[in-house]
């Protein structure tokens, strides 16, 4: 007959398996099923493309299909409520950037998530720089003419953005005040209807992603007038950095990152990461990215938090000193 001891022992050594391994087993054996990649984004945005370039390299090292999910609306709010709230098992990533993560909560406190206790953040994958660009009947050939023609006319001229606290905006909010000149912010329905405005002479000026204006800056349609970022563009090379132009240190870009829902197991994170450190530095994928005007970026966990925090802190401060945050 077995003894009282010896059940109580078997029974224990079951609670114990029931409430630790699987985790474990699960975390060994994933994905168990297919993996939604969301994009903040329509098709064909910067998440969208990221997205749909990793979900092929996933898939095949994975072994499971990496299904690219667009999820657009209100700056990538509506994508970054939706996983902060899934279920932290590695089949629900989100490709999340400076303007979900860091602009969005500087502008409006409420979101209903909080960018760093709701998320893994797994790695940094590239910084999208902007450029400065005006339509071409603007009289001004530089920079320096370009301010001082704003300086001449306050309030005379119109930059536009992708939106209203967009990154555009912000960065275009933060230049002005920088240099000293006030122009007539008019906010569109994203990038591509910005970069219209500015063919038909709506507006004067804009930051636009460099993608959408470095085939109309070729053509002459546009004239380009600096980078946002202390490097030059690999796509746009004969246009100097506002650094380099005497603002010195200006250097505003949007980081695009992979992230999970918070508590998400770190064996997971670190296959994720492994497979990325992997196919970014393939070649193909390399121009690729180099093509669409990103900078490529390798940072883990710790790296890429640390960012976030330091761009909350940026944005922080630039709505609080432009006055731009949302009432309550």
């Amino acid at each position: 007959m077995i003894s009282a001891a010896k059940i109580a022992t078997a029974l224990a050594c079951v609670v114990s398996l029931a409430s630790g391994s699987p985790v474990s087993a699960q975390d060994d054996v994933w994905p168990m099923r297919p993996v939604r990649l969301i994009a903040p984004s329509g098709p064909g945005g910067n998440p969208d493309v990221l997205a749909r370039l990793l979900a092929e390299k996933f898939g095949a090292a994975f072994g499971r299909p990496f299904v690219v999910e667009n999820v657009p609306g209100a700056g990538g709010v509506v994508a970054a409520n939706m996983v902060a709230k899934a279920a932290p098992d590695g089949h629900v990533l989100m490709f999340g950037d400076s303007g979900s993560l860091a602009i969005n909560p500087a502008l409006n406190p409420s979101l209903g998530y909080d960018p760093i206790k709701d998320f893994t953040p797994i790695t940094a994958l590239v910084t999208l720089p902007t450029i400065l660009v005006i339509h071409p009947d603007v009289q001004a050939r530089s920079l320096a003419e370009f301010i001082a023609l704003a300086k001449s006319q306050p309030g005379g001229m119109r930059f536009g953005s992708a939106g209203a606290g967009s990154i555009h905006h912000l960065t275009f909010a933060i230049f002005a005040e920088r240099v000293g000149i006030e122009l007539l912010h008019v906010p569109y329905r994203g990038g591509s209807a910005m970069v219209n405005g500015l063919l038909t002479g709506e507006i004067h000026a804009g930051w636009s992603g460099i993608p959408n204006v470095m085939e109309l800056i070729a053509a002459g349609k546009l004239r380009g007038l600096c980078v946002s970022t202390l490097q030059r563009s690999s796509s746009t090379p004969t246009i100097p950095t506002c650094d380099e132009l005497g603002l010195t240190g200006f250097n505003i870009a949007t980081m695009m990152g992979l992230h999970a829902p918070a508590g998400t197991s770190p064996k997971i994170v670190a296959r994720l990461q492994a497979e990325i450190a992997r196919s970014m530095r393939e070649g193909a994928m390399a121009a690729r990215m180099a093509q669409l005007g990103m900078v490529m970026e390798e940072s883990g966990t710790s790296h890429y938090a640390a960012f976030m925090r330091e761009d909350m802190a940026r944005y922080e401060q630039a709505v609080r000193t432009l006055n731009l945050q949302q009432p309550k």
